[in-house]
């Protein structure tokens, strides 16, 4: 067996609360008062997946692959983002070990949405749920988050070159 290769990424993503879009993390619709502010559907769990898929494989950014400024872009779900970079990783001979992924919003509380969220990033990375987890953290009322300005999402994925399972 050729030796053990390792990979690892991470990402980042921030949108603006807005009152007239729908709130959708992890592919999952959640039902609120504000939706994220965005060219796409401003998925920010998937867009930082996609951003830590792409570092992982050195492959640039979301922005590289997918500009904002391009027309075709324009209210695409974010899972066919992370679909791109994910055969980005498989080209490379790669398999996703983990994701771990913490949602950064001051409401709603997310913790009765954490397991449906898990299980839809797996399902959309073909990957078992014990292979990903999500930690929400509100923002304690500071800064943008705290001030229900925005929501964040911080992503690290391990890949590796050995089969899972």
């Amino acid at each position: 067996m050729g030796r053990s290769i390792y990979r690892i990424g991470i990402g980042h993503d921030t949108h603006r609360l807005q009152s007239d879009r729908p709130l959708i993390l992890g592919g999952i619709k959640i039902d609120h008062d504000f939706g994220l502010a965005g060219h796409s559907d401003a998925d920010i769990v998937l867009h930082a997946l996609t951003d830590a898929l792409l570092g992982a494989v050195a492959e640039g950014d979301i922005g590289d692959h997918f500009p904002d400024d391009d027309p075709s872009n324009a209210g695409k779900a974010s899972h066919a983002f992370l679909a791109h970079s994910l055969k980005l990783v498989k080209g490379h001979g790669l398999h996703i070990a983990n994701a771990d992924i913490i949602i950064h919003a001051q409401k709603p509380r997310l913790s009765k949405h954490k397991e449906n969220i898990k299980n839809s990033v797996a399902r959309i990375l073909c990957i078992e749920p014990t292979q990903v987890n999500i930690k929400a953290k509100t923002g304690e009322n500071v800064g943008p988050v705290g001030r229900l300005e925005a929501m964040e999402c911080h992503a690290i994925v391990l890949l590796t070159n050995e089969q899972q399972g």
